[in-house]
């Protein structure tokens, strides 16, 4: 049997390396280093045309859309507040047009905290743009690099809930929250009621977390991943 191949999206940045000093398409490690504990062979997917995107999702067999700036405002209908900045419109809709083209073609895919948002955003959902506002704290996101720990409850019968368990400390590292996610099943809270999880009902495993498990020793999520697209690729043959 092949190993699964999970692509993984990836920033686009002003980098430094030996000499040079220029854009670069770069990610953390542990991505792909997770990917390779979990068993998945993981290629990294830079933001390109979208019409590319059926395309690519057509030569991998599982998909990781992973974290990084906010998702512009316009593209769920709201000014920017204040606190939102950085997004990245090339990012916003090569990413846009994976997760479209992932549920035409079935391909299982897990989104990471602004790989979340996406999904939500994806499917005609609205954002918290500044969630501090709305909980009174800044527990999710601390400031910097530094990330939250936060206690976070699962709905029973999930598939969430099956790869994590009921409940868990996480480690996240957002100040948007998801407010509405059509087509997708809220299945995990904060304490103070932030969703911290949703997925799609049915067969298709889609999955998206607010924390960041490539960070931690919990490797449910990214196995359960790999476990899914390995299915995929096989049914596909």
């Amino acid at each position: 049997m092949t190993t699964p191949v999970i692509g993984i999206t990836t920033y686009r940045e002003q980098a430094r390396w030996g000499v040079w000093d220029e854009r670069a398409d770069v990610l953390h490690a542990a991505y792909a280093d997770i990917v390779s504990a979990c068993g998945g062979a993981p290629v990294l997917l830079p933001p390109a045309a979208p019409e590319h995107a059926a395309t690519v999702l057509g030569r991998v067999d599982g998909l990781v859309v992973a974290g990084g700036a906010d998702v512009d405002p316009a593209a769920y209908g709201q000014p920017a507040h204040p606190a939102a900045s950085g997004w990245r419109p090339d990012r916003d809709a090569w990413e846009l047009a994976l997760v479209a083209a992932a549920r035409e073609q079935g391909v299982p895919l897990l989104g990471v905290c602004r790989g979340m948002q996406l999904l939500a955003v994806a499917g005609h959902g609205s954002l918290q743009q500044h969630l501090p506002d709305v909980v009174g704290h800044d527990e999710h996101s601390p400031g910097g690099p530094d990330f939250g720990t936060v206690s976070v409850s699962v709905a029973p019968g999930s598939r969430t809930s099956a790869l994590v368990g009921g409940s868990l400390d996480v480690t996240c590292h957002h100040h948007q929250s998801v407010v509405t996610h059509p087509g997708l099943e809220a299945v995990a809270w904060a304490e103070d009621g932030t969703v911290e999880a949703v997925e799609a009902p049915g067969d298709w495993f889609c999955v998206g977390v607010q924390w960041h498990p490539e960070t931690t020793a919990d490797v449910g999520l990214v196995a359960g991943l790999v476990t899914a697209a390995a299915a995929h690729r096989d049914a596909m043959v």
